[in-house]
């Protein structure tokens, strides 16, 4: 059931995080936290969607996602993608552990053009990486091309709050447990990311105009695409 949001809109300015997360500090904060029920939610979706086949992630981070992705889907194969070389050495060491790490590849690339051929893909994913790009159209376009006909997809991200008000609220709510530096990293997300508004333009600019847009939660929002479409 999607959540109703305050507002589709923000009082807030939209202020920029730096896209490539790549110092020690940033990887290793990140890395620390608890994203334990969002992640498993992201998850949850891709299986209620039909992802299949050969799949790739978009800014996998510390690469949490794509292992749950081989450990829940039988026989998905899932080409993680990111820009910092800090998140994929977390990544590496994560999957190194898992029986299922044949089916992860890992690769160091530019969210906004990977290289990879058009449709390449049956299952294209992307998590909290919007709010780090200064113009996100590019990503949304990116998985759009890679994206195979009838393939399955589903990009999520944070919204911003209505307010500064609501802001503080899901700080608090949400990071209460956090070191300060980590509550810092999730305010200036929340600040960085789109509004629900926002994202529906650059979607239809994307050509995924089509995708339906999910309000997840009182802090996420999703396009996605179910397997044949």
């Amino acid at each position: 059931m999607s959540y109703t949001p305050l507002s589709r809109t923000s009082d807030l300015q939209r202020v920029l995080e730096p896209e490539v997360m790549d110092t020690h500090e940033e990887a290793d904060g990140y890395a620390a936290m608890d994203h334990t029920a969002p992640n498993t939610a992201f998850v949850d979706r891709l299986i209620e969607l039909g992802a299949h086949g050969a799949a790739v992630d978009i800014g996998c981070g510390p690469g949490t996602i794509p292992l749950m992705v081989v450990e829940r889907i039988p026989e998905i194969h899932v080409t993680a993608v990111d820009l910092s070389e800090k998140m994929l050495a977390h990544a590496r060491r994560l999957a190194a552990a898992s029986p299922h790490a044949a089916r992860l590849a890992f690769e160091l690339g530019d969210a906004k053009g990977m290289g990879h051929e058009m449709h390449s893909f049956d299952t294209v994913f992307s998590n909290t990486i919007l709010h780090h790009i200064p113009d996100p159209t590019h990503l949304l376009m990116e998985a759009e091309r890679l994206l195979a006909p009838g393939g399955t997809l589903l990009i999520r991200d944070l919204y911003r709050p209505a307010n500064q008000a609501e802001l503080d609220r899901l700080v608090a709510k949400h990071a209460a447990n956090d070191t300060p530096y980590n509550r810092e990293l999730f305010r200036a997300s929340l600040h960085a990311a789109l509004t629900i508004e926002e994202l529906e333009g650059i979607a239809e600019d994307a050509e995924l105009a089509d995708a339906e847009l999910v309000i997840d939660s009182d802090r996420h929002m999703s396009l996605q695409l179910r397997a044949g479409h």
